[in-house]
């Protein structure tokens, strides 16, 4: 029987519910161990007169206190644009900022002396609003922008004409287990790190970086962590690099591990844009004219704001054929923590963008927007290809709206919840139906590359390592199916590895849901080498030329002749063949060229609809979403166990983004909703109580990816849309007019507003506004 393709657990199911599996602080305590504290900025913007440390390093207990002049070697961990210090430097630029770390016998001393700490400041004007950024072209990096014919023109010749603005929140990424890193001094002036992170690679580079270092003489290792979600790409590198300062400074090993509050306080967050649209249409909702604002609050740096606002530029057709269209995207800069990775990486914000704008036609025409939608559909053979010039050759999107159209029983539906608005005055439902279509790859082409060892062990066991990291996505067992599939043996016989950048070097983050199809085909690519090798070793004995033999259920076949896998390993072991190999995988055929602003910078697109039903309380705008029909495109999936799981946690974790979940800074920038107290992400009772998943069968991915599945790490989070829209479904029955305005996220507060506030405009222009 084959491993892949089969819905086997996540490795470490049993260790999660167990309570056994081991994250970083629950490792043995080295010897001599050092805990470190951040003493962190009260100002959002100011001028560093001086530091006194001195009541810090009085502290009983405390073994160093460090601030950025004490950096051995180069401060600044940008991971792209410079400049990014490790701590701060002259200025402050957020509330929250890391001046200095203190390492100490024990957390509670090293946090005493942390507010010891005395900083002199002379305060600067902040600048905070993000519509302020956008007039002020206080910008990170230079504008993208996509163009196809001429979008005004075309909106100015168009039957029909909307234009407005749209803000999108951010989201805290929330991960179970929050930053932290061990970092030990070791002979010849190394240092070892075990670090949370999605991205061991830039974690060694940027420690060798601020300690004056050679790659070669830091090792970093992340076995798993506690969630990610792209909080863990860049991020996890700041903490890392104190860590080592730290170690490097006092000859010992130190952990620094934050508390949720200053884990919320300190790192990015999903960013929040701003968006300004103006679009032309004809009766039948068909888009002609499309003009697009998507400016992104990429904070105080530039951290990975300028792939983040690409990503959501290139998905701000979403999944619809728009003939002259513009979209630019900025990347703001303001006085706030430097937004990160997270979950679509500036897919989702460019995709909500324009399932809003869909909505808004369809309801100024009083139409269903699930007629706007499937109008505008992007095309199999013609109206196929997006702004960016990138031809869509894989489009199964007709085919799913269909079948969840027919699954979902929408239009029965739709009548029904009709007819209850109408009858039930304090109550409201709201249905919406959306599509997802989702590049796949990096757009920063040169990370598209992926390595692995695999080694094969005398007895027939394995031992397999790459560069992706495990944060309960099912990574590592997806990777362990290939090779026990290529090799024919049993998982049993293999023996996952922690990533470690001395096994496998160079490597990519663990992001843009590529980990998969990157080091599954790297690790693929090992072991059909090891088993070629095996195969000529075997070929003489079996009386069979070696491509003439089988690998299957831990036996060689061939010429009607049999031998176990561990008696292969052993007869090349005993002919001196090497039982050791590395495969090396690049994305092929993906390029952009910023210049012309043409490319194909994905390699394929994974696809899905949803539709959500939501139940809205008018008195409060409290609601609970009540059935959710999902249908995700994983191609032929390599675990539909794991990926069933992703698609559920996907979705719920978007409807957090765009109902729940709400960042709060005060007029000087301190962020206010830094604890579970105050912020609030989804639960399993948030669940629909109707809550119907399937993954597409039949349908293998087209692109030559690992045994024809696709990704689904990201996309299934743009599901929720669906959810959001249903909820502003729900507020126009509410308001008893189709035109109504709903910002993200969609709290209770914020749903009862836009209800009163759409009651409001009605009354005062009631034949301009009432529903059609």
């Amino acid at each position: 029987m084959t491993a892949a393709r089969r819905p086997i657990p996540h490795d470490s199911a049993p260790r999660h519910v167990t309570g056994s599996a081991r994250y970083i602080d629950d490792l043995p305590e080295p010897e001599g161990l050092l805990h470190a504290a951040l003493h962190l900025s009260d100002r959002v913007h100011a001028r560093i007169r001086s530091i006194d440390l001195s009541a810090a390093r009085a502290v009983p207990g405390v073994a160093a206190v460090i601030t950025v002049a004490d950096v051995p070697g180069d401060p600044d961990i940008a991971p792209v644009v410079r400049p990014e210090p490790v701590l701060a430097q002259d200025t402050i630029e957020f509330h929250g900022q890391p001046v200095a770390a203190i390492a100490a016998r024990d957390l509670a001393t090293a946090r005493r002396a942390a507010r010891l700490v005395k900083v002199e400041y002379e305060d600067l004007p902040p600048l905070l609003d993000l519509a302020e950024a956008v007039e002020k072209q206080s910008l990170l990096l230079p504008p993208l922008q996509l163009k196809r014919g001429n979008a005004q023109e075309a909106i100015a010749r168009a039957p029909h004409r909307l234009n407005g603005e749209l803000h999108l929140g951010g989201q805290d990424h929330f991960y179970l287990e929050g930053q932290v890193s061990l970092a030990e001094p070791r002979e010849g002036g190394d240092t070892f790190v075990h670090c949370s992170t999605q991205h061991p690679s830039e974690v060694q580079k940027l420690v060798a970086r601020v300690l004056g270092k050679p790659l070669h003489s830091v090792t970093v290792e992340c076995r798993r962590m506690g969630g990610g979600f792209g909080g863990k790409e860049s991020q996890a590198a700041q903490f890392a690099c104190i860590a080592a300062l730290l170690a490097h400074r006092t000859q010992k090993p130190v952990k620094l591990r934050l508390d949720r509050d200053e884990d919320m306080i300190v790192t990015g967050k999903r960013h929040d844009f701003l968006v300004r649209y103006d679009v032309g249409f004809d009766a039948e909702g068909r888009i002609l004219g499309y003009d697009l604002l998507l400016a992104g609050r990429g904070g105080w740096a530039a951290d990975l704001t300028g792939a983040v606002v690409d990503r959501a530029v290139f998905h701000a057709d979403s999944s619809y054929w728009i003939p002259d269209v513009t979209i630019t995207g900025l990347c703001c800069r303001t006085n706030t923590v430097s937004n990160t990775a997270f979950r679509g990486f500036g897919g989702p914000q460019g995709m909500a963008a324009t399932e809003y704008v869909i909505d808004e036609i369809a309801r100024h025409l009083g139409r269903d927007p699930l007629e706007v939608r499937l109008a505008n559909l992007y095309g199999k053979t013609e109206r196929n290809v997006t702004p960016y010039f990138q031809t869509i050759r894989d489009n199964i999107l007709p085919e799913l709206f269909a079948d969840l159209l027919a699954s979902s029983d929408y239009r029965r539906r739709r009548q029904e919840i009709d007819a209850f608005n109408a009858h039930s005055p304090h109550l409201k439902k709201g249905l919406a139906l959306t599509p997802v279509k989702f590049g796949i790859s990096f757009t920063t082409s040169f990370l598209n590359q992926a390595g692995a060892l695999v080694l094969i062990y005398e007895d027939g066991s394995v031992q397999l390592n790459h560069g992706g990291t495990e944060m309960g996505q099912g990574l590592y067992i997806k990777v362990a199916q290939v090779v026990a599939d290529v090799l024919g043996i049993g998982l049993e016989q293999i023996r996952i590895t922690a990533t470690r950048t001395d096994k496998v070097p160079n490597t990519s983050p663990t992001a843009a849901s590529s980990g998969a199809d990157m080091n599954g085909k790297a690790a693929e690519a090992a072991a059909l080498t090891l088993r070629r090798r095996l195969a000529e070793v075997a070929a003489p004995i079996l009386g069979v030329p070696p491509d003439g033999i089988r690998f299957r259920d831990g036996m060689l076949q061939g010429g009607g002749n049999v031998m176990s896998f561990a008696e292969a390993v052993h007869n090349a072991y005993i002919a001196r063949v090497s039982l050791a190999a590395s495969g090396y995988y690049a994305t092929p055929g993906i390029h952009f060229d910023r210049t012309t602003r043409r490319g194909s910078p994905f390699f394929y697109f994974a696809y899905g609809v949803a539709a959500t039903e939501v139940l809205v309380d008018c008195f409060t705008g409290e609601y609970r979403f009540t059935r959710a029909d999902l249908l995700h495109d994983c191609g032929d999936s390599l675990n539909p166990a794991i990926d069933l799981g992703q698609v559920e946690g996907g979705y719920l974790q978007g409807l957090g983004w765009l109902t729940m979940e709400e960042l709060w800074w005060d007029a000087d920038g301190r962020l206010r909703t830094h604890a579970p107290s105050t912020y609030k992400i989804p639960t399993a009772r948030d669940l629909p109580a109707d809550f119907r998943v399937r993954l597409v069968n039949g349908k293998p991915n087209p692109a030559e990816t690992i045994f024809r599945s696709k990704a689904v790490g990201e996309p299934p989070l743009m599901l929720a849309i669906s959810g959001w829209l249903a909820l502003k479904d729900a507020v126009a029955a509410a308001a008893g007019t189709q035109r109504v305005h709903l910002d993200a996220p969609a709290t209770p507060e914020r749903v009862l507003l836009a209800i009163e506030a759409a009651k409001r405009k009605l009354a005062a222009a009631p034949e301009a506004v009432a529903a059609k």
